[in-house]
């Protein structure tokens, strides 16, 4: 069953067109959505979000379509930003009154736990909050209205590793019920490949793969070997090659064609998900 499904969605701006991206995420699962900076992650966010009109295409959450279903839509969806719009004059617990009566299935011994956990104190007053501190608090209202997808839209950015270590592991513990889902947007692709399961890669407003994360390391590998190796014929197996004096390093999405080709003469390894954007976004460029 899919949580989110989009077909055909474009959104038109001045200098960046996000081009007709049809994706299903499933339901019961963490998709990691990656890119470059102005890819069209928050975009795609914000279009799923109901935050921007999209120019063409259709989008249905939890099977109904969007904006025609958004109120009942977004009563069941966490969102938590890098932006953590707040009232920076109000204290936590006064913020919270603004914020619980918006939600029916707001859990508030829930809120309480998690300030607790994350060391929050009801009466701190907002504007004295570290950007940490804001993200920590940010989740904390996300997580109490027992939302069934939540949509994080770079939370780790600018935090420190203890803490980004922390979100995941409370997400992992989170995913423990079958029956939430998470959208996980983050350049910082290591924290993906340590929990997500599927994996959504958008390129100059594109979809280049929405594959399980398993399979994206089957079908990409990196390929190091001699220069003499790389003429013409050899270049088309890339999507993406980095050039030395000394040899090349390349990455193919056809693992088992390189594997034949190069046999002992190259060495071939696993690449990262932050290896698959390099080369897709810059490796390119070096041998067009």
């Amino acid at each position: 069953m899919n949580v989110i499904e989009t077909r055909g969605l474009s959104k038109q701006f001045a200098r960046f067109a996000l081009k007709d991206v049809s994706l299903e995420i499933k339901q019961g699962f963490i998709t990691g959505l990656i890119g470059p900076n102005g890819a069209g992650k928050s975009t795609l966010i914000r279009l799923l979000m109901g935050m921007a009109v999209p120019g063409a295409g259709e989008i249905r959450i939890f099977g109904k379509p969007m904006p025609a279903d958004e109120a009942a839509i977004r009563e069941r969806i966490g969102f938590v930003s890098e932006e953590c719009n707040f009232y920076e004059h109000l204290s936590i617990a006064a913020m919270k009154r603004v914020i619980a009566p918006f939600y029916g299935r707001w859990d508030d011994k829930r809120f309480n736990d998690y300030l607790e956990r994350f060391e929050l104190h009801p009466k701190a007053k907002i504007r004295s909050l570290s950007k940490g501190m804001k993200m920590k608090l940010s989740l904390c209202f996300a997580l109490s209205r027992r939302a069934d997808l939540l949509v994080m839209d770079e939370p780790t950015a600018g935090l420190d590793p203890v803490f980004r270590r922390e979100l995941l592991d409370i997400l992992a513990d989170l995913m423990l019920d079958e029956g939430h889902s998470i959208l996980f947007s983050s350049h910082i692709t290591t924290d993906l490949d340590r929990i997500a399961d599927y994996i959504v890669f958008i390129h100059q407003g594109k979809l280049v793969f929405n594959e399980s994360r398993e399979r994206v390391f089957e079908k990409y590998a990196l390929v190091k070997a001699a220069p003499e190796l790389l003429d013409r014929d050899v270049r088309k197996l890339f999507v993406g090659i980095r050039e030395t004096a000394i040899g090349f390093e390349g990455l193919t999405e056809r693992r088992e064609e390189a594997l034949r080709l190069f046999g002992k003469s190259a060495v071939l390894e696993k690449p990262t998900l932050e290896d698959i954007m390099f080369f897709t976004a810059k490796g390119g460029r070096q041998h067009d």
